[in-house]
């Protein structure tokens, strides 16, 4: 009789075991789902502009009215690039790096040169940056996807000549990096020379500096300078990415920076 109550125990045990394993593997995968439900899609749109083309202003207003009317869920970004500068006009906000940058995105996409105005999705896709179409429907079938990774900021903090911020990463990290961007929000200039003479131009979403940030844990900290262009009082975003080595853009955060 004993050695009955003895084996019933230890059935009851046993079960009373594999029902709390169950629902404790149950609770992981509904919170590894839920962390997954989570990452709601992004769209990054990269402008390769100079204020040396004349075709450019109208994609810089394009990108800057998709901002507004599609919010948080766009990343706005405008790469000034340099081989326009030959022509007489020295763009302030060029770099050669952003034409490098341009050109690595080409051969990816098997563009056979590079050329303004150009909009990358995600790194993904390419377009005329003009076309109004194109870009909304890349914005409807990117802004439907849900994203691999995710990227937290805080303790974001402007002081002097440097940003500091901290950032927390979701998902999958292997083989990716994050790429870390000062977006100046706009400037006004009056064009002396090259295609656009004599023309007053407004820039937003400026990309005046960058920098790559490689990952070695899910959570870290980092800095990126203020660069000279900056002038005192304008508005400032940090937009932090995550891409893999094929410039695939996975995940992506912003926060504006205040004075």
């Amino acid at each position: 009789m004993v050695g009955k109550r003895i084996a019933l125990i230890c059935i009851v045990l046993v079960g009373c075991v594999t029902m709390a394993f169950n629902i404790d593997v149950k609770t992981r995968k509904l919170e590894a789902f839920e962390a997954f439900e989570g990452r709601d899609p992004i769209v990054v749109l990269e402008l390769f502009t100079s204020q040396g083309c004349s075709s450019c202003p109208p994609a810089d207003v394009l990108l800057q009215q998709v901002k507004r009317e599609y919010g948080n869920s766009v990343y706005a970004l405008s790469y000034h690039v340099d081989y326009w500068n030959y022509i007489g006009w020295k763009d302030p906000f060029s770099k050669s790096d952003y034409t490098e940058k341009q050109r690595k995105y080409n051969i990816k996409l098997k563009s056979r040169s590079n050329y303004t105005p150009q909009v990358v999705v995600n790194g993904k896709a390419h377009f005329v940056g003009s076309n109004s179409s194109k870009m909304n429907a890349a914005i409807k079938h990117y802004g439907a996807i849900d994203t691999e990774n995710t990227v937290v900021l805080s303790l974001v903090e402007r002081r002097g000549g440097s940003v500091s911020f901290n950032y927390e990463l979701g998902g999958d990290v292997t083989g990716k990096n994050l790429r870390a961007i000062l977006v100046l929000d706009e400037r006004t200039t009056v064009v002396k020379r090259g295609e656009n003479r004599n023309r007053t131009l407004k820039n937003s979403n400026i990309v005046v500096g960058e920098k790559n940030i490689e990952i070695h844990e899910t959570n870290g900290k980092a800095t990126i300078t203020i660069p000279d262009v900056v002038e005192n009082g304008e508005k400032l975003s940090l937009i932090v990415v995550m891409e893999t080595t094929d410039y695939d853009i996975t995940a992506a955060a912003k926060t504006e920076l205040f004075n």
